[in-house]
């Protein structure tokens, strides 16, 4: 295994015009502005190199876009595969506005980012909610029942598709191939939300991708558990349930006409190096995480999420049974220079990767079990995140919702009126509320008592939570 992308030049076509661009003198008369010149803002823009009029011509002369992404799609054994830099998010809006029109329904998991719910205001499509079980022990979602599908496609006959996320944010697993049979009797597709998944499938000890469970499309992340530029994202679909030519429009219609050849030759690195090393990398990463899981399991009190439900790959800690508060744990790491992917109260996610060795793992691990004994104090019940129970009540399409004439109202005086929009604590960045459902008491409550364990709220227009924008 070699340290040098140059190394992966034969297997990547994009990466090798990305570095035959960086190498290439000349005098450029395109954007961006800066002409590769770091003496105005200083590094910053080092290594930021245009998809078109550097790593291909603006004629796109060269192909070499088409070819990586070609690569990708034979890798997961899709029809078809873009590559975006919009991340996930780009991807789900494009899913969306891929599968109907306004005004169908598609039955949608109630946890799945706020990216995916956003892109069904853009698609104007009304949701059927179905939600996931809830593991009382942990207060964690664990997957959505097959059952829960079938009686929500039954219920709606005729709706569109099931987009469900798989896996959840906190890694736990549904039943895809069952969901996919369930939604394949009813001659529908199934839509996955992969983004944690750009691992699946390329290690025996890891759940097979989507695709290979029966889903007729995912998007996933390439910067998450691969080694890509922030931003890397793949949409990969086969076209048996889904027109290739409507996916391709919707892409375009929400992607940027301007994408950086660096994010898009990192993405075409990133599954060149899966493709050669991927076994052997990801054979690591879970021998990684296992050792991880074993050794905090010795602290007292700590639960570490294991077992057949979790990805192999996904670290996950319930702090309740240390009494230790999750947010000041958080605290501590960051002020160590170890940020955590996530944080609330009860649950801490550190995310664990394919550039991570043993020797990273240790450091972190001490510190982590200090900042616990230090921050112990008597064991507590957990509280499960709203994010994971919420019980939305959809008075209106989200997308009317959206466009509707608004008001901002004191927060108690919401209660009961339309949400005009969406709120989520995060990480994760699930909605609580969305717009086009009924504020309740409860819903209004569960953001109150995130706020005040130390969790963000996100995408309000007043992020202290006085007031809520609500249908006028």
């Amino acid at each position: 295994m070699t340290a040098d992308p140059r190394g992966l030049r034969p297997h990547a076509p994009l990466l090798d015009a990305y570095l035959r661009a960086l190498d290439r003198p000349g005098l450029p008369f395109c954007i961006p502005g800066h002409k590769q010149r770091t003496d105005l803002v200083g590094q910053v823009v080092r290594g930021d190199v245009p998809m078109f009029g550097a790593v291909d011509t603006m004629k796109v002369a060269h192909g070499s876009l088409g070819e990586a992404e070609r690569r990708a799609a034979a890798l997961w054994g899709a029809d078809v595969c873009r590559f975006s830099v919009g991340g996930s998010t780009h991807g789900n809006q494009t899913l969306a506005l891929a599968i109907g029109a306004p005004g169908d329904s598609v039955v949608v998991a109630r946890t799945l980012h706020r990216s995916l719910l956003l892109g069904l205001v853009l698609a104007g499509l009304q949701p059927v909610w179905v939600r996931p079980e809830v593991d009382d022990d942990t207060g964690l979602p664990l997957g959505v029942p097959v059952g829960d599908v079938s009686r929500a496609l039954a219920s709606h006959p005729d709706a569109k598709a099931v987009f469900l996320g798989d896996p959840s944010y906190v890694g736990t697993l549904s039943d895809v191939s069952a969901i996919a049979d369930a939604a394949h009797s009813h001659g529908v597709p199934l839509v996955l939300d992969a983004a944690w998944a750009a691992h699946f499938g390329f290690h025996p000890a890891l759940p097979q991708h989507g695709l290979q469970r029966g889903a007729d499309a995912l998007v996933t992340s390439a910067h998450k558990t691969l080694p890509a530029y922030t931003q890397g994202a793949l949409v990969l679909a086969r076209t048996q349930r889904i027109d290739e030519q409507r996916l391709d429009a919707a892409f375009e219609a929400t992607h940027t006409t301007s994408p950086a050849g660096s994010i898009l030759a990192s993405i075409d690195a990133a599954r060149a190096l899966l493709e050669r090393d991927g076994e052997q990398l990801l054979g690591r990463l879970v021998d990684v995480v296992a050792e991880a899981r074993q050794r905090l399991a010795l602290v007292p009190g700590l639960r570490v999420v294991d077992g057949p439900v979790i990805d192999p790959a996904k670290l996950v800690l319930v702090l309740a049974g240390t009494g230790a508060d999750g947010t000041a744990v958080e605290r501590d790491l960051i002020e160590a220079g170890m940020p955590v992917e996530m944080a609330d109260r009860d649950t801490l996610i550190p995310m664990v990767t394919v550039a991570d060795r043993p020797e990273h793992l240790g450091p972190f691990l001490d510190t982590l079990v200090a900042s616990i004994e230090r921050h112990r104090t008597d064991p507590r019940a957990v509280v499960t995140s709203a994010a994971w129970t919420v019980e939305p009540e959809t008075v209106l399409l989200p997308r009317e919702a959206f466009f509707a004439p608004r008001t901002q109202l004191a927060l108690d005086d919401a209660v009961g009126r339309v949400s005009a929009e969406l709120v989520a604590p995060y990480p994760p960045g699930i909605p609580v509320l969305a717009p086009g459902e009924r504020v309740t008491r409860e819903s209004v409550d569960a953001l109150l008592h995130a706020r005040a364990t130390g969790v963000r709220i996100a995408y309000a227009a007043d992020p202290t939570l006085s007031s809520l924008r609500v249908v006028s």
